[in-house]
């Protein structure tokens, strides 16, 4: 069973959702990213998404695509990503991370080399944002041979007919794209969610993750009821952004007051006043 599998299944004996929070690799630098990655099991956190700095990040609102350009600045190459998880498992070894990017690094790398040194790191998860499921082969074989779920998206656009060929061969859980557009813009109705969450639990068992919007405690909340787990990105990086000093480098409380928000995120899923 892999890292992930047996994370949800932990939790679904709990009776609860998953928290997800998600730290861009290298923003605003090396030391403030692995910090915050370092500190979010504590903090709540029960799966981590990582997302993989890209010059083109077409599916990323302004928040997080400024967030991938400090971390381009910084310097950031997909082996230094690799080293951050490496980093982490060095002392923790039963959170799942899953890794967020594009296809275009991955295949500058080498998408089987990619996946060897991502399993070697102790990388549970692979969402590729740009990588449509007619052209999984160029992915697919070589996480599976590696033990690395590949996770898909899907979203408010996705037709019925359409669901079983996206969610083919997918592993992990579904990452559920809760609205039409970019990152971090706006958020689900309720409504819309309960409409949309049983439609894919038709064709899948596997969990399914609410992400794209997802920024409070109580949305955080709903998400993790109505589906299995919410994923919390953009509101995490913008309160790190603001409290950026003149030149972009963290301040001496930045990670800690993201860590705090991680807290209160957490205390939404499980139900509990923060």
């Amino acid at each position: 069973m892999s890292r992930i599998a047996a994370k949800f299944a932990e939790l679904k004996k709990q009776g609860r959702g998953a928290l997800i929070p998600f730290v861009e690799a290298w923003d605003p630098d090396r030391d403030t990213s692995t910090r915050l990655l370092l500190g979010m099991p504590a903090a709540g956190a029960d799966l981590i998404e990582i997302g993989m700095p890209f010059t083109d990040p077409m599916a990323d609102g302004p928040i997080i695509q400024a967030a991938g350009k400090r971390g381009l600045v910084a310097g950031v190459k997909v082996r230094h990503i690799l080293e951050m998880v490496r980093t982490f498992r060095a002392q923790d070894q039963t959170t799942p991370i899953v890794l967020m990017g594009y296809l275009n690094p991955i295949l500058s790398y080498g998408p089987e080399k990619f996946c060897v040194d991502a399993a070697a790191a102790g990388v549970d998860g692979m969402i590729v944002v740009d990588l449509p499921p007619e052209e999984s082969d160029l992915m697919l074989p070589f996480t599976t041979a590696n033990g690395i779920d590949f996770i898909r998206l899907v979203a408010p656009t996705t037709h019925d007919e359409r669901l079983p060929e996206v969610l083919k061969d997918s592993s992990g859980f579904v990452y559920y794209v809760s609205i039409t557009g970019i990152t971090g813009t706006r958020s689900a109705t309720s409504a819309s969610l309960a409409d949309a969450i049983p439609r894919i639990r038709r064709v899948t068992d596997l969990p399914i993750a609410i992400g794209f919007g997802v920024r409070t405690p109580e949305q955080a909340a709903e998400a993790s009821r109505v589906a299995d787990a919410a994923v919390v990105a953009s509101a995490l990086i913008d309160l790190m952004a603001h409290d950026l000093d003149e030149q972009g480098h963290a301040r001496p409380g930045t990670v800690d007051k993201v860590l705090a928000r991680v807290r209160e995120l957490a205390a939404g899923v499980r139900g509990k006043a923060a």
